[in-house]
């Protein structure tokens, strides 16, 4: 029997003739540097998130305008003028009917098409790839393409209700119709994400619970309210928080599809931003409201997210 070579040990590389390379110390300087290193684009990703951030924040302390090439140090004056305006607050009652419409709408809906695809069958399969159909699409083309399906007059949308006797509908020409149509058109785009988030969720779920439950003749309401529901919740609330906190600053469905008309029906708080900050060139006042905006979100993210920690120790069984 020929001898074979016994291998070299991991940490001494093999070279040619059965010998084995000296290793080289790392030197200690290079193994001190090495958690630094690997830090380096974090801090250049935050460096790049705060700077702009700050520089804006530093921007509302003062009133910068296209009219005005000297800007004073106004402190807070900005942000009073902005809360004592009635214009803002109209605009943070539109922002929080649009977050809210379209959050639920498209829990409940997305919730709903999960529990209907999670039926294994050749059908569900192929409904799996056609839901993400809407999310590769651009929200702004979306908004055009509904806009011009939503025409009064030449829309397909009216040609289609026409039969049923409900064509003719002004559908984004009225403050509460286009209102509506834009939380459609936001329900349409995103739906999926809230039902991938779902299916995703059910699919992770336990299966012996439910075999229990069905031995012991439990029905399908009962398995839904008492089971499914309860460990699907943390996976809803992810959706909810993202979705509630995407609609809150809302920008392009809104712009694209009504402009924010007719009149300020549909003015949330960052098309306000914008009209103030760029159409107007106010540019400080601008700038205030979306650090106002990013206040809103920022405690109502904390808020959901501590209630979604709770809600995970209690599908875990945790103890506060």
């Amino acid at each position: 029997m020929a001898l074979t070579t016994p291998p070299a040990p991991p940490d001494r590389p093999a070279v040619p003739g059965g010998e084995t390379a000296p290793v080289r110390p790392v030197p200690g300087w290079r193994r001190s540097l090495r958690p630094y290193l690997l830090i380096v684009p974090a801090l250049l990703l935050t460096g790049g998130i705060l700077y702009p951030f700050g520089l804006g924040l530093y921007y509302t302390l003062f009133d910068f305008a296209a009219s005005k090439p000297r800007p004073d140090l106004v402190g807070v004056e900005n942000y009073r003028r902005i809360l004592s305006q009635s214009s803002f607050w109209e605009s943070a009652r539109v922002t929080v009917l649009y977050a809210v419409g379209a959050a639920a709408v498209e829990t409940v809906l997305g919730v709903s098409v999960a529990l209907l695809l999670h039926r294994a069958s050749r059908v569900g399969r192929v409904l799996e790839k056609i839901l993400i159909l809407p999310l590769m699409i651009a929200p702004v083309i979306a908004a055009i393409m509904w806009k011009l399906m939503l025409q009064p007059s030449v829309g397909v949308v009216n040609h289609l209700l026409e039969p049923v006797g409900l064509g003719g509908v002004q559908w984004t020409d009225t403050p509460a119709g286009a209102l509506l149509s834009s939380i459609a058109v936001d329900v349409w785009v995103y739906t999926p994400f809230v039902a991938i988030l779902a299916l995703a969720g059910l699919r992770s779920l336990p299966v012996s619970p439910f075999e229990a439950a069905a031995v012991d003749g439990a029905g399908w309401w009962f398995t839904f309210r008492r089971l499914t529901l309860p460990m699907l919740w943390p996976y809803v609330l992810v959706a909810v928080i993202f979705r509630f906190m995407d609609s809150l600053k809302v920008f392009d469905i809104i712009y694209a599809l009504t402009e924010g008309g007719p009149g300020d029906s549909t003015v949330v708080l960052q098309i306000r931003a914008y009209l103030e900050a760029i159409r107007f060139q106010r540019y400080s006042f601008g700038i205030s409201y979306m650090i106002v905006l990013w206040a809103v979100v920022y405690l109502v993210t904390m808020v959901l997210v501590r209630y979604l920690g709770r809600i995970q120790n209690r599908a875990a069984e945790v103890p506060k």
